[in-house]
């Protein structure tokens, strides 16, 4: 995105009146970190807070990619703009999406009311990029209406959807298993809804009664008992408008008790830290790399005669020597 950081404004304009083409430029400025997507997503900051994020995460193999095309359908017919952030793994080589390239979600080209964007995790905590809550807000301050993430499962629920969305589903599949224990162990704090899908096989019915009373021995902090519903996305679909409904209920929710604002700050809060400790540690790594007296104190870590933590409260108090 060459020369964009000269044409924040009107970029952020642009976006703002509904220009795809220059919302994909800046995801992709984003996504690179590429410092002219800067002035575009401060510009566009105010714009947003408007939308409804979702997050939909679970396990592989749950279905998360096809339960998203249902909602899109469904939030299409109802004449709901939507913007789809597909969170897929990283390729251990390129750093690059594996799963990015695959057809996701069957829409009309024409249609200028869904926008799709595949992005690769890079490693992040909870499969989640770092910079995926910032293409949120860029879709949000492009006018969709609702923004659904997608995000990898690795064999775990992913936790960092919390930072992001306000509205977290927890997607799993008839014939838990381990998965019980696993959400024993806590997880009813991260998931708002929890969504039974492939109801179409044996054992749904036990799967979505199993994770109902699981609920009732759950207290959470804010006081919201997650509901479980069950979905199908085979033809005819089952359970779809049933687990919107029950999103639009937590929305209500969070609005009526006041977890909104406080959720708000929270995710604030952790985006802030996390910018803040990202551009320090690559300050810090420019000055190991080209600062002398730094050098030397890489050194003396890698000969042993200090230990990284005792190099690290040097690095802090800006690299003098303790006495």
């Amino acid at each position: 995105m060459t020369g964009a950081s000269s044409r924040g404004p009107a970029a952020a304009r642009a976006i703002v009146a509904g220009d795809r083409r220059v919302l994909a430029r800046t995801i992709t400025a984003v996504e690179n970190g590429d410092p002219s997507a800067d002035r575009i997503l401060r510009a566009l900051y105010p714009q947003s807070g408007r939308a409804v994020v979702v997050g939909i995460t679970g396990p592989l193999g749950v279905g998360k990619s096809s339960l998203v095309n249902a909602l899109v359908g469904l939030l299409r017919s109802r004449g709901e703009s939507v913007g789809v952030i597909g969170v897929d793994p990283s390729s251990p080589f390129t750093g690059g999406s594996v799963l990015g390239d695959r057809i996701r979600l069957e829409r009309r080209a024409d249609d200028t009311g869904v926008f799709f964007r595949s992005m690769a995790s890079r490693g992040a905590a909870g499969g989640v990029a770092a910079a995926t809550r910032e293409v949120a807000r860029l879709m949000d301050s492009a006018g969709f209406d609702v923004v659904l993430v997608e995000t990898v499962g690795s064999g775990q629920v992913d936790v960092a959807i919390r930072d992001i969305a306000s509205t977290s589903i927890v997607v799993v599949v008839p014939h838990l298993g381990d998965e019980v224990q696993t959400l024993k162990a806590g997880l009813f704090e991260i998931a708002d809804i929890f969504c039974v899908n492939k109801t179409d096989l044996p054992g749904a019915d036990l799967a979505e009664k199993d994770l109902a009373e699981l609920v009732t021995l759950g207290e959470r902090s804010d006081g919201w008992a997650p509901p479980v519903v069950g979905t199908s996305t085979i033809e005819p679909t089952r359970g779809i408008r049933e687990l919107w409904d029950d999103v639009l209920a937590h929305e209500q929710f969070l609005d009526t008790s006041g977890e909104r604002a406080r959720g708000e700050r929270r995710r604030l809060s952790a985006e802030i830290v996390g910018i803040a400790r990202d551009r320090i540690g690559q300050e810090l790594t420019r000055r190991l790399e080209r600062d002398p007296s730094l050098r030397r104190l890489l050194d003396e870590v890698v000969a042993h005669r200090i230990d990284p933590r005792a190099a690290a409260e040097r690095l802090v108090r800006g690299g003098r020597r303790s006495r």
